[in-house]
């Protein structure tokens, strides 16, 4: 379980004496738990990793989204904090799929679903984050998706 690797490796960057690293650490941890009191009243709660990797996968794209805006805003300072963060984050996501890999699944599911057009977008965008929703960035493969049904 991903939650069972983040505390060991909490545990490590103290016993290192790894600031950076431990202050990352126990940010994704934190916004573990948030998600955990946020589910306390939901009438069915997801696979643990599932949730873990969600929540890990919000927090990187919060810290590309960053990224960008402090570099176009010339505060490389900050900009390279996110990205120490954002490679303690990545660490901890499951392995993510190649565009290709993720071209043909979507290929798949729109003969699956039988998507004809732009209208059936959120059935093929649905039925994709159901069965591979861990393994990609549903920010490019909505795009990939688009592009897909559109040609």
């Amino acid at each position: 379980m991903i939650r069972d690797t983040l505390k060991a490796a909490q545990v490590s960057a103290m016993k290192a004496g790894d600031k950076p690293r431990l202050a990352a650490v126990r940010l994704i941890l934190a916004k573990i738990k948030d998600k955990d009191i946020e589910l306390r009243t939901a009438a069915s709660l997801p696979d643990d990793d599932v949730l873990v990797t969600d929540v890990l996968q919000k927090m990187a794209k919060q810290r590309r989204e960053s990224i960008t805006l402090y570099e176009q805003g010339d505060r490389q300072e900050l900009a390279d904090i996110e990205k120490a963060e954002l490679a303690v984050i990545e660490e901890f996501l499951p392995a993510q799929m190649g565009d290709d890999e993720v071209k043909a699944i979507i290929t798949a599911l729109i003969a699956e679903t039988g998507a004809a057009g732009m209208k059936d977008m959120g059935k093929v965008v649905a039925a994709l984050k159901a069965k591979h929703g861990t393994q990609l960035d549903m920010g490019k493969a909505s795009g990939l998706v688009k592009a897909a049904l559109a040609g």
